[in-house]
């Protein structure tokens, strides 16, 4: 990609020990592998994500499927086919309501989730001095990366994978964290037999029309033909996203709200500015919602959770104007902020890190209401590259009911954790309504096609030095490390580990 000049370089961390879940509360329950990112290329983590690893702040963990107690599928969205569900045209038009009439809604609870693992700190210690310098050749030197203390690397893995990993809170659930089934097409509903369902517009257009033929006959005139009604297909169309979204509000409306894009990092004049206001925001809703004493969420955790990134800002000729990298979707209401939805823009696909909102508007559906926003952002952004079409929501974790609302963004996937293939959910759900954990890869011959199969290949960066590992081993003789580097390895695939520096102290 243009403007890029950096390789992505990394310390792996393993994942021997056990930690507390968010989900079911287990103490020792958490399996994840983990890695501290200095710094990482877009295309990296493109292909990372697509082998089930996520990022929290600058360190990035890939759940132990087969042995994690909640297994965390990474889940995507087709956002080119999305159609809104019921409930979401709901909270489309209560957000519309809001905005027009500014009642807020009444006695509707906040939407639960199951966990209380909000953005707990991913690092407990602070890393924002750590620079490494860009790589631009492979014989040449790069800047060298501090090693972390073991003491450190088990406070940091403690930390991320049990809050990393968040609900949006105001999902659209079913009691019992069904799925609900797709709306009916017009007329064939409970009595298939009815015909389908007129606009009475162009009923009455039509009985006009024969009449006008009625008239004419009476009077010897030849009949005028009528133009081919118009079909229920046509009259039928599903409305878009954007239409709901855009519905015309009255001049005189209420409030006004407007969704801003920030660059996070390297921050843009416009984060800078906004940052203390944002940063409050996040502070009232750990406090609210995770019941978060008011010192636990410092400005120093709001900044490594949410604002750090390992993703540098890189331009492309055929990708979006913005760039890829990280943002912050600010969401301004007369103007100021209520929500902030923060996200990755990566080379096929909008990647949801988080969200979080002013309590205030809690009845609004924050949550839900910008998880469609973001479909619609992506969709926007596909117009300007074609490859970007995709809407990542996380993980979806079947094992806790009131997680599985993300399964309601359809057409959607699911990551077959052995073979890293996307299969479609509704062939998933019956796996896992048996099963945690399942391969949903149904052809039993297949497998992983980035499998590790050449070690000595794998890059690192050894005294300031990048080199494959097979020259690396011949420099450190009686080296003990070859099992950690065949795991690290396997589990980013061959061709990241050809191309992803590996740091080595």
């Amino acid at each position: 990609m243009a403007g890029n000049k950096s390789y992505t370089i990394v310390e792996y961390f393993g994942g021997d020990d056990g930690y507390r879940c968010g989900y079911c509360k287990n103490q020792t329950g958490n399996f994840s592998h983990g890695m501290w990112t200095h710094t990482m290329t877009v295309q990296d983590y493109q292909d990372l994500i697509d082998r089930g690893w996520r990022r929290s702040g600058k360190y990035v963990y890939k759940p132990i499927m087969n042995k994690t107690c909640c297994p965390q599928y990474t889940i995507r969205c087709h956002a080119l086919k999305f159609q809104p569900s019921k409930s979401h045209k709901k909270i489309l038009k209560k957000m519309s309501k809001f905005i027009s009439k500014g009642e807020l809604p009444k006695g509707e609870p906040m939407d639960s989730v199951c966990e209380d693992a909000g953005p707990r700190e991913p690092v407990k210690i602070c890393h924002s001095d750590l620079k490494c310098a860009a790589v631009t050749d492979l014989q040449k030197e790069a800047a060298e990366c501090p090693t972390i203390t073991d003491a450190q690397k088990k406070d940091e893995a403690d930390a991320a994978p049990t809050g990393s990993e968040t609900s949006r809170k105001d999902p659209v659930c079913v009691p019992d964290g069904r799925t609900t089934a797709a709306a009916p097409k017009p007329g064939t509903g409970a009595d298939a037999s009815r015909p389908p369902c007129r606009k009475a517009k162009d009923l009455r257009k039509e009985r006009r029309l024969q009449k006008e033929q009625t008239r004419q006959l009476a009077d010897g005139a030849s009949p005028i033909v009528s133009p081919t009604p118009t079909t229920p297909a046509q009259n039928n169309q599903p409305k878009p996203l954007e239409d709901f979204m855009t519905e015309s509000l009255p001049e005189n409306s209420s409030h006004g709200l407007e969704v801003r894009l920030v660059r996070a990092n390297p921050p843009s004049p416009q984060f800078k500015a906004s940052f203390d206001a944002s940063y409050q925001v996040y502070k009232l809703y750990q406090m609210a919602i995770h019941k978060d004493p008011p010192d636990k969420p410092s400005e120093s955790q709001f900044r490594r959770f949410l604002c750090d990134s390992p993703l540098e800002a890189e331009y492309s000729p055929d990708g979006p104007e913005v760039g890829y990298g990280s943002f912050h979707q600010q969401y301004w209401l007369d103007g100021r902020i209520v929500a902030v939805g923060v996200i990755d823009i990566l080379p096929t696909c909008v990647s949801s890190v988080y969200l979080y909102y002013h309590p205030d508007f809690a009845s609004l559906s924050l949550g839900s209401y910008s998880a469609l926003r973001e479909i619609s952002f992506t969709r926007q952004l596909q117009k300007q590259s074609p490859k970007l079409s995709y809407y990542y929501l996380g993980f979806y974790i079947h094992s806790c009911p009131k997680m599985r609302y993300k399964g309601q963004y359809r057409p959607s996937d699911l990551l077959c954790p052995e073979t890293f293939a996307w299969v479609p959910i509704e062939r998933c759900l019956p796996q896992l309504e048996n099963s945690r954990y399942a391969r949903f890869n149904q052809d039993p011959d297949a497998g992983d096609s980035r499998l590790l199969k050449d070690i000595s290949l794998v890059l690192v960066l050894y005294r300031r030095t990048v080199m494959p590992y097979g020259v690396y081993a011949r420099k450190r003789k009686g080296s003990s490390d070859e099992a950690e580097v065949q795991q690290y390895a396997g589990l980013v695939g061959q061709d990241c580990a050809e191309r992803i520096l590996l740091y080595r102290a």
